[in-house]
């Protein structure tokens, strides 16, 4: 449960501000565009103020020049250019652009890169103050280094699959969000963050090798703890987090919804057992595992006579740790993020917000992800390319 310490205070400022510069403004960002973990931590330094230019493949497939689909919300608020990355010019075009760059992200497959003259030995050599993020899935070395994968495999070698569901039960994916956004996306946006630091000490660059593997592993840190201290099994479904226990569980309710319990402390349990008709007397002893089975089942029970919100009135102001289990459609709507605004209308589509919220420097309001053409080429006077470098280039559709 957040402390009232944690809550935003008043005097913090708007979130969102669309004049708002951000706390990383100034940052520029080249982002060599890929998928899920490398467009989602660009999106988060973008989400901050970052100036970040999106790379893609020449011949990019949208609907026309300029052109904005609000659909995309993983390259939101930054324009994107096309650049034919098999020819020497589109080569030289990135190096340009790296000469002005603060960061770098790739999330090519190891080698890649390096074969077509865009690894971080040459790209260092034009900036030697540049970062070079790159996210693989199992890293730059090791036996798996070279095979093909995704967060389902990352999370599976790093021990944080096996324990994801019920007993008896093969383990549930929980969907691409442990290895590609947690240990991936979100873990090369702190590299990156922590090696600017570090530069303002040294004024050099270097290469910051976000592994989904090892940052998945990393997210696991707590239950290896759990685990050392003996207070773990193995077998998935049998411990207090994994569903083992009645009081940190997901149950139906009788309208076909469903409701989450975190009631872990002695008193949230006490109140989550009153709030289910147990007198004080009658609460069975929330660590005695060997009723847990059976506790389980006379709860679900009970919770199938009533309407999760019916439930949800039950459990109002008891501090007993039952929340409706929400959609990702029903999630924009609920009271608590339309107050807070924890989702933003950006262009007619509802998405996360910006995150975190800053009290001085607010993030500015995320915007949609442009298309190719004139914002885009426009984008690059910035970066040191003179116009008539730019028009010759798009002639020879080394850009669009």
């Amino acid at each position: 449960m957040a402390s009232e310490e944690s809550s935003r205070g008043e005097d913090e400022g708007p979130s969102g501000d669309p004049q708002a510069p951000g706390p990383l403004a100034g940052l520029r960002v080249i982002e060599l565009a890929g998928l899920g973990p490398g467009p989602f931590c660009a999106m988060v330094l973008a989400d901050l103020g970052a100036e970040v230019m999106r790379v893609e493949r020449v011949k990019m497939p949208e609907a026309g020049p300029g052109s904005v689909d609000r659909r995309q919300v993983l390259t939101r608020g930054r324009p994107a250019i096309g650049v034919d990355l098999k020819r020497e010019q589109g080569i030289e075009l990135v190096l340009d652009m790296v000469e002005h760059a603060d960061v770098l992200i790739e999330g090519f497959r190891p080698g890649v890169l390096e074969r077509i003259g865009l690894g971080p030995t040459v790209c260092l050599e034009r900036n030697p103050r540049l970062i070079y993020g790159r996210i693989t899935g199992y890293g730059r070395d090791g036996p798996l280094a070279a095979e093909a994968g995704h967060d389902i495999n990352y999370i599976s070698i790093a021990g944080a699959l096996a324990p994801i569901g019920r007993r008896g039960e093969a383990p549930v994916p929980p969907l691409n969000l442990i290895a590609d956004f947690g240990g991936g996306g979100m873990l090369l946006a702190m590299g990156v963050l922590a090696a600017i630091f570090e530069r303002t000490r040294s004024d050099r660059g270097q290469v910051v090798d976000a592994a989904m593997v090892d940052g998945a592993a990393l997210l696991t840190t707590m239950f290896h703890q759990i685990r050392a201290l003996s207070l773990w099994h193995d077998e998935r479904g049998t411990n207090s987090m994994d569903t083992g226990a009645h009081y940190y569980n997901v149950y139906e309710t009788s309208d076909g919804e469903f409701v989450s319990v975190g009631a872990m402390e002695s008193h949230f349990y006490h109140s989550f057992m009153k709030g289910l008709g147990f007198s004080e007397e009658d609460i069975p002893p929330q660590d005695d595992q060997s009723q847990w089975e059976s506790l389980k089942q006379r709860v679900a029970e009970i919770f199938r006579s009533r309407t999760r919100d019916e439930w949800l009135d039950t459990f109002r102001g008891t501090d007993a740790c039952v929340t409706p289990v929400l959609s990702l459609g029903e999630a924009p709507g609920h009271p608590h993020n339309l107050q807070r605004g924890t989702f933003v209308d950006v262009g007619g589509v509802l998405e996360p917000a910006p995150a975190p919220r800053f009290s001085r420097t607010p993030p500015p309001a995320p915007s949609p992800a442009p298309g190719p053409g004139v914002h885009a080429l426009e984008a690059l006077l910035g970066w040191g390319l003179m116009r008539n470098e730019i028009d010759r280039l798009v002639e020879d559709g080394v850009i669009d």
